[in-house]
């Protein structure tokens, strides 16, 4: 079982590489750049909802049946990993503002990648990890390290989601230059802080699972955060380039 666990974790970084590479060719067509070539466009919010909510419902199953789910450290890494899915699930789609619409199959996409994803994580966590491998994880630097990241990012996350909500008032359809924030040097602080909050959780899991999903969470991020830049470039001209703004990770990159 666990020898296919790994074939499994293995083929999700494979693929999370070709889909970096790809989405430099072929740009995620939702949100600024929404692309009708996608699929039939529905309604944003029903369309985050559709697409978050699979991974929040796997992820509480895969806890709910397993023997390790009031051990305490697997009990606060499911309370992290759903505090952030419940929130993009059912609370962020909410908060949407105007009626932006969203290709059906990036939501069809965003669906399979997050079911994916709920057995990467919640397969370790619950099922195969080493018997007793998060016994004393309290005593762990490393876990503490990783949850203040995770709330670290998680905190860059949510201000930038808020810079970007209020960018515009209620009818408004033209597109504003954000700032403030992690937004003084990157383009997408939005990405950035989500970057930041699942590293923190493959700290605190010091799993290879958690590792993948950082990976696969750069690869999807991070070209359509070049993508975003490309557009403020065309859009706004010098007024964007002036502020020198990295795409995804300050002064990096």
């Amino acid at each position: 079982m666990l020898e296919t666990y790994y074939t499994f974790l293995w083929v999700m970084a494979a693929v999370a590489v070709v889909v970096f590479v790809a989405l430099h060719f072929v740009e995620a067509g939702y949100g600024y750049l929404f692309n009708p070539r996608f699929g039939r466009p529905i309604s944003n919010k029903v369309g985050w909802v559709l697409m978050e909510s699979p991974v929040f419902v796997a992820m509480a199953l895969l806890w709910a049946l397993s023997d390790r789910r009031f051990e305490a450290a697997p009990l606060v890494l499911f309370l992290l990993f759903e505090l952030h899915y419940f929130h993009r699930s059912f609370i962020f789609p909410m908060r949407l503002r105007g009626q932006s619409k969203m290709p059906l199959g990036i939501v069809l996409m965003g669906i399979l990648f997050n079911t994916l994803n709920a057995l990467m994580q919640g397969g370790w966590i619950f099922y195969l990890a080493p018997e007793g491998f998060y016994t004393d994880w309290f005593t762990k630097p490393m876990f503490w390290i990783g949850i203040v990241i995770f709330f670290a990012g998680m905190g860059i996350n949510l201000q930038a989601d808020h810079i970007i909500r209020t960018l515009r008032k209620e009818g408004d359809t033209r597109h504003y230059i954000p700032y403030g924030g992690m937004f003084r040097y990157v383009t997408s602080a939005n990405y950035f802080g989500e970057l930041v909050e699942w590293t923190g959780f493959a700290i605190a899991s010091s799993s290879w699972a958690g590792a993948v999903f950082v990976l696969w969470t750069f690869a999807n991020l991070a070209p359509r955060a070049a993508s975003l830049r490309k557009r403020y470039e065309r859009e706004f001209g010098e007024e964007f380039t002036r502020l020198k703004r990295k795409r995804i990770i300050p002064f990096i990159y």
